[in-house]
């Protein structure tokens, strides 16, 4: 028996934003690896192996769907949102990188999905209409001053910024450093959306400038989205303009 691996991401929440192509993905394979509150997502379907693991374990996870993979089984790893976007993907092919070289020889494949930011997105209209970037705030992988050396380089630039994982119980103090940055480089009238739960039925959105927006409202389900110098409110809504100009 020939193994596989796919990696998928299961969307911002909702059933219905969970492609057709990750759905037949996850009920074709033999084995299901991921965080358990991803894999809770997911229906279950008779005599399929869940192998739950801790949010911090992402090489671990990686190597067990390897290694389940070489031995003959169907793997589905799953992620939430988009597996390529801050997600598992990026950690399965570092851990064929640095592991059994036979790994390479694997039935590998990536199905996208529905990232935070665009679900975050689509709750207030169009704020990613121009150019935009995504930062993570979290240092579990990466220093403090590479975070702050890239929010300072996207603010300079006038990218609409997309704030990953923002806040958490280890880390309480970064949004409000970031935010500080921020506003030392862009005015304080920049709207700025604090989206919870983006995509999902507990969806929540507060909308705010740059220099009102209080890093005490988000925790790790929350995507931040500040905008550009171009970035407007109509009404209810907020977009950016696709060109460059005001």
């Amino acid at each position: 028996m020939n193994g596989s691996l796919v990696i998928v991401g299961t969307g911002p929440g909702k059933a219905e934003l969970m492609t057709p192509a990750t759905q037949a993905a996850l009920a074709e394979a033999t084995d299901l690896v991921g965080y358990g509150p991803y894999l809770d997502r997911v229906p279950p379907t008779a005599g399929q192996c869940r192998h739950a693991s801790d949010n911090r374990a992402e090489l671990e996870r990686a190597r067990h769907a390897l290694a389940l993979a070489a031995a003959g089984r169907k793997v589905a790893v799953v992620s939430g949102g988009d597996p390529g976007v801050f997600a598992m993907a990026a950690a399965v092919f570092e851990a064929v990188e640095r592991g059994d070289p036979a790994w390479r020889a694997l039935d590998i494949r990536v199905e996208p999905g529905v990232t935070a930011m665009l679900a975050a997105a689509a709750e207030v209209g169009a704020p990613l209409g121009g150019d935009f970037c995504a930062i993570s705030l979290s240092d579990n992988l990466k220093s403090w001053a590479t975070i702050e050396r890239r929010l300072k380089a996207a603010a300079e630039a006038d990218f609409v910024i997309a704030l990953y994982n923002p806040a958490s119980k280890a880390r309480p103090h970064q949004l409000g450093e970031a935010f500080a940055l921020l506003r030392a480089v862009k005015a304080g009238e920049t709207p700025v959306l604090l989206v919870r739960a983006a995509g999902s039925a507990e969806a929540r959105v507060i909308a705010t400038t740059l220099a009102e927006a209080d890093a005490a409202q988000a925790d790790m389900r929350t995507l931040i989205i500040v905008g550009a110098s171009t970035t407007r409110r109509v009404g209810r809504w907020i977009y950016t303009p696709r060109g460059a100009k005001p």
